[in-house]
């Protein structure tokens, strides 16, 4: 059983969390902040990252804290958060891509994308264009190079990329859309896993999903789609232990790159981490290709080593 006792010191490192504020993206950030880390409290908004800041502090922690303000809505905003990071950091050790959106009303990002795809997958993928170079160029502290967590959910086994639907330019289903972000985020630190293999590259792109949790993601649910979904899933975690596959992902010795970490009891509901097969439409190479390929023209972000 895997927990945070057994993340090792992580003194010297320096990590990204998005949507550090609250749910599975504040406990990470504790507790690496406990095990050592500088971590960047990456929020969307300066209020939500100065609270969480707080809340960290009084919990305590050996490491330091930095607040940035990123908006995953937004592409110009997620360049300047880069090149402001990139201006003041010479390394990144691990990239959290944490944060995420669940089942809102209809909407739409600054750019035109459906929320959740836009938020969930293009931001994220936008933001690890941007640091790649400094990811790639970061030296192992205790491992071989940097790490980019990307934060999936069960529901991607649900999801079908609708590539004539990014925009929402014909319909709306909130749990479908969802599930569709989902899956392009295991398609995504797959393909990126793949193309540093064949860079060469010292960098490590694995996926964690963390399971049923009481957080606020599912603020946008109705009190009866809640009720539905708990009586289907069963009991819910608390967020502490739904943050431990991310935490595995990026600090444990055994984590290989291509792979996805999940709580351990059947359905990936509950449990502690262990790495999980991923489902053949996850993997699939055609799609994934595609997907990236749309990424980079859409958000004009071409990743290089």
């Amino acid at each position: 059983m895997w927990t945070k006792k057994n993340i090792g010191d992580q003194t010297g490192k320096t990590v990204i969390v998005t949507g550090a504020n609250t749910g599975i993206g504040y406990e990470t950030a504790l507790a690496l902040f406990e095990a050592g880390a500088h971590v960047v409290l990456a929020c969307r908004s300066e209020r939500n990252a100065q609270d969480a800041e707080a809340r960290l502090l009084a919990q305590g922690g050996k490491g330091s804290l930095e607040i940035a303000i990123l908006n995953l809505a937004n592409l110009n905003a997620i360049g300047e958060f880069a090149r402001a990071f990139i201006q003041k950091h010479k390394k990144l050790d691990i990239l959290i891509n944490n944060a995420g959106v669940m089942t809102p009303p209809a909407s739409k990002t600054d750019d035109g994308f459906e929320l959740q795809f836009g938020v969930n997958f293009l931001g994220h993928y936008a933001l690890t264009g941007h640091l790649y170079p400094l990811l790639n160029a970061t030296p192992g502290v205790d491992t071989p190079g940097s790490r980019v967590v990307t934060v999936s959910s069960m529901a991607y086994l649900r999801g079908v990329i609708d590539f004539d639907n990014l925009h929402s330019e014909h319909s709306y289903d909130a749990f479908r859309e969802y599930a569709q972000s989902k899956l392009a985020n295991v398609l995504f630190s797959v393909e990126l896993q793949r193309r540093i293999e064949a860079a060469g590259d010292q960098v490590i792109s694995v996926a964690a999903q963390p399971g049923a949790n009481k957080t606020d993601l599912s603020r946008f649910m109705t009190e009866a789609e809640y009720n539905a979904a708990v009586d289907r899933i069963g009991a819910l975690m608390e967020p502490w232990q739904g943050a431990l596959p991310s935490l595995y992902a990026a600090v444990a010795d055994d984590v290989q790159g291509g792979n996805f970490y999940s709580p351990d009891e059947p359905g990936g509901y509950r449990g502690y981490p262990a790495k999980l097969a991923i489902e053949p439409h996850g993997l699939d190479e055609t799609v994934a290709k595609r997907l990236w390929d749309w990424a980079e023209t859409e958000s004009g972000i071409r990743y290089a080593g």
